[in-house]
């Protein structure tokens, strides 16, 4: 089968992170310290809190725990199709806070004008490309679909372009592509690893505190402070900030509104410039497709193609499951990958992948105050959070800080997502939604009811 041949050879690890030019890691911490503000998380969230943090106040202690590595976490796995977007897309902005649109589609500008900045600022070579972003319809009966889509992003001042079937194929060429939204400003692609490493790079320079290797083991609460233990430290904190998504360390109560749901990548071995021909694509944007278990599709500098976007639970959510570094669930997924470029029967893959997302009811960032506002967790991207990391850590430092921001009386920042059952409710409902993402295109039925059911319980996965 043309899918195993493609796998055979392939590595379970992540592309972005197979590299030598990952910086060295900091010491972990070791004895006791205190600081001002401690983030525990050495990801996108906790690397845009240090900048942000010491950028506002040049004298303010700034401490960084990292469990692992920088970017060893969901930062290091994925796509980076990067847009203004603050709320997991206009759509879902929509369906989860109409009434405050107009102010998160403010926010989301302003957030990626402070993305751009700081990259720009401290010279971080993160292989951005901002060629736009397109969702393409697969079948034409996602065309109405499309057209519901332009028409909601020229309501609100985006600048689009809806092509037909000819002119998206002239775009990207792919049988199943039956017409694209082209988002064409402020989006685009970047190499989220060297963002991270580049990130880190930036914080340590303003004098932030950074220790890797050192895990959360227990926080106390002592009134004026909070006390907390890493594997070989202590930390006494006047603040801490939970920069930990998917991983929920800290606090139980954080995964009563967490799911960790795991996404599947694959990344082909450089195109050469023949297949690049059979493809086009020449305009390199990032894509989203339509189809019911979604599958998005980016460009890197050497012309790989990354192809992802298969959702897996596992009972428990164990934060490195063996069967993903298998073929078997990469399989449909590279069947998928050749129904789109069927032209690329040549291609094999190098890279495969799985990583956690943080997935809520709200599909956004969300934030939770713990130990009379001393703590917040700020988490919950649902997959979306390369760029919307930065607003989550601004607004999570903000509610901290006890801020007369307006933002913050805003339904968003006022509010949680809803409570999702527990063990062995959740495996059990994620198992049947999974099995309905995989089989509702091709044999309907009660697939299509299931999925409806789960969206009005706010998860709008079809």
């Amino acid at each position: 089968m043309l899918s195993n041949r493609a796998l055979a050879s392939v590595t379970f690890y992540p592309y972005w992170l197979d590299t030598a030019g990952a910086p060295k890691p900091e010491a972990p911490l070791i004895g006791k310290t205190e600081t001002d503000l401690l983030i525990v998380g050495g990801g996108f969230t906790g690397l845009w809190a240090a900048i942000i943090a010491k950028e506002a106040n040049p004298e303010r202690d700034v401490l960084l725990i990292e469990a692992e590595t920088i970017a060893s976490g969901a930062s290091g796995r994925p796509g980076a199709i990067v847009s203004t977007s603050v709320m997991h897309g206009l759509h879902n902005a929509i369906r989860i806070f109409p009434r405050d649109l107009a102010q998160l589609e403010v926010l989301g500008q302003n957030n990626i004008a402070g993305f751009l900045r700081t990259i720009a600022q401290h010279q971080i070579d993160c292989d951005a490309e901002w060629n736009g972003e397109l969702t393409v319809a697969v079948g034409r009966e996602n065309l109405p679909t499309l057209r519901e889509e332009y028409e909601l992003h020229r309501t609100h001042g985006h600048e689009v372009q809806l092509l037909d079937a000819q002119a998206t194929r002239a775009e990207v060429n792919s049988p199943l592509f039956e017409g694209a939204l082209w988002a064409r400003k402020n989006s685009g692609t970047l190499h989220p690893a060297k963002l991270a490493w580049g990130l880190k790079r930036a914080a340590l320079s303003l004098g932030v505190r950074i220790h890797e290797h050192s895990p959360l083991k227990r926080l106390e609460d002592e009134g004026n402070a909070v006390t907390v233990t890493s594997r070989d430290g202590e930390i006494r904190a006047r603040q801490v900030l939970l920069a930990t998504n998917a991983f929920a360390a800290g606090h139980d109560r954080i995964k009563k509104r967490v799911a960790m749901v795991r996404d599947r990548i694959l990344m082909t071995e450089p195109l050469t410039p023949e297949q690049m021909d059979r493809i086009g694509w020449r305009n390199r944007q990032g894509i989203y497709d339509t189809r019911t278990q979604l599958n998005y599709m980016r460009l890197t500098r050497d012309n790989r193609i990354l192809f992802g976007g298969r959702l897996g639970y596992f009972y428990g959510s164990p934060r490195d499951p063996e069967l993903d570094r298998t073929p078997a669930p990469y399989g449909r997924l590279a069947d998928a990958f050749f129904r789109t470029f069927p032209q690329l029967d040549d291609i094999r893959f190098t890279h495969a992948w799985s990583g956690p997302i943080a997935l809520t009811t709200r599909m956004a960032v969300h934030f939770q105050t713990y130990h009379g506002g001393k703590m917040i967790y700020a988490g919950g991207y649902s997959g979306f959070g390369v760029s919307a990391s930065r607003f989550g850590a601004e607004i999570g430092l903000a509610k901290l800080a006890g801020s007369e921001r307006p933002e913050l009386n805003l339904e968003f920042a006022r509010t949680m997502p809803n409570v999702i059952p527990p063990e062995p409710f959740r495996y059990l409902g994620a198992c049947l939604t999974m099995h309905a993402l995989d089989t509702a295109d091709s044999k309907g039925g009660w697939r299509k009811l299931w999925l409806k059911i789960v969206g009005s319980l706010g998860f709008p996965l079809s």
